[in-house]
């Protein structure tokens, strides 16, 4: 596919646009758009291609916006984390300390530090949410607390793929008195001027193009990216804990409902523009157009650390996360040894490495099937590694 790419880049880093070009020609990219800011200022900042998936709504802008998925969970973690960077969280304390009703059914030993590592042992439900009933905070959080966990919480890891927002969310709510959206307007998005939101609001529909699923691109040499097969044996089992982690809520939403858009899901539903998510990331490690930066250093070690590693039990390959944030690794390559960020199934892609002092974003509407290792991100990421 032939495709106009506008924006700009730094010197030096061409091979970053010569990536993002052959997403289109060679990769069936449809729409995107990539930013990487470096020691708080950006040197990447490029889009192109079309702003809906099957051609329409005009070209993707500047300020296109996209469903990032997954990749809203380094958003949610980052509420937790300055809430326990401002004494107002403690990531030791049990959940049940602030959300009395979670202890039912085991849950009593479950920490605040469980739910961003993955180690809750909630990942799926009994009894899946309709779209509608995700929607509802209150009727959400409660099928969470009801849940018995399916392993013992705190030993092992899975990945909570719709549950983390659920409870992420609610422990913010508890805290605070406002949705974790709301908390993300105010003392994120709003100072720092982002393009991010945790249930958009009527007023940015205009920018957010239809998104939908391409055929499943190529990586380098031509070869097809496929599961290996216990992974694809997995998601294909209705009874297994991978089917019923992404199976939380069923049916699986109209993403493009702007019902489904204004929710606020901090698992899967944000929308960012890839200015948002990378200024976003930027923002963890250092200081943007001198407008603060959102963790200390120290939280930036606290939030890298590893928290989880080795076979995911909802997964099935082996991942490591920090805490609510996933780390470099074979299972989700990012820049290098210490970055830390997320990815959105699909395509999206947002992380930060601090020494390089780079903070990545980006964005598509074009969703492949793959969860955390998307060729045409991947493939920004490499450009950007042999770069630096």
């Amino acid at each position: 596919m032939d495709v106009d790419v506008h924006g700009s880049v730094a010197p030096g880093f061409e091979p970053v646009k010569d990536a993002f070009v052959r997403n289109f020609t060679e990769l069936g990219e449809r729409g995107a758009a990539v930013v990487v800011y470096r020691d708080g200022r950006p040197v990447v900042d490029l889009w192109g291609g079309t702003k809906d998936v099957d051609g329409g709504g005009g070209a993707w802008e500047r300020g296109t916006a996209q469903i990032v998925r997954s990749a809203t969970k380094g958003v949610a973690a980052a509420a937790l984390l300055l809430l326990h960077q401002r004494g107002e969280l403690d990531l030791d304390a049990p959940v049940g300390s602030y959300w009395p009703e979670f202890k039912a059914r085991g849950k009593e030993g479950v920490l605040v530090r469980h739910v961003l590592a993955h180690r809750a042992g909630v990942p799926a439900l009994d009894r899946p949410l309709t779209p509608a009933e995700a929607f509802d905070p209150d009727l959400a959080a409660a099928a969470v607390a009801a849940q018995a966990p399916f392993w013992e919480p705190g030993e092992g890891h899975g990945y909570h793929a719709h549950t983390y927002g659920w409870l992420a969310g609610e422990l913010v709510r508890r805290v605070t008195g406002r949705s974790l959206g709301e908390f993300v307007s105010t003392e994120v998005a709003g100072p720092l001027g982002l393009g991010l939101w945790v249930g958009l609001p009527s007023a940015e529909a205009g920018r957010v193009g239809r998104l939908g699923r391409i055929e499943a691109a190529s990586a380098p040499g031509g070869l097809r990216v496929r599961p290996k097969r216990d992974v694809a044996e997995a998601y294909a089992d209705p009874a297994s804990l991978t089917r019923r982690a992404f199976a939380a809520m069923t049916p699986e939403p109209d993403e493009n409902d702007p019902a489904y858009r204004a929710a606020s899901l901090p698992a899967s539903n944000g929308v960012a523009t890839a200015d948002g998510l990378a200024r976003f990331y930027a923002s963890l490690i250092g200081e943007v157009d001198g407008s603060g930066r959102l963790f200390t250093p120290e939280m930036v070690e606290l939030a890298r650390a590893e928290a989880s590693s080795g076979p995911d039990r909802v997964l099935i390959v082996n991942t490591r996360f920090g805490l609510g944030y996933m780390l470099h690794g074979g299972a989700s390559p990012l820049l290098g040894a210490g970055s830390f960020g997320h990815p959105g199934r699909g395509g999206a892609l947002g992380f930060a490495d601090p020494e390089s002092g780079v903070g990545f974003g980006y964005v598509t509407n074009g969703m492949n099937k793959g969860v955390t290792a998307d060729p045409r991100a991947q493939g920004l990421v490499r450009a950007l590694r042999k770069l630096l």
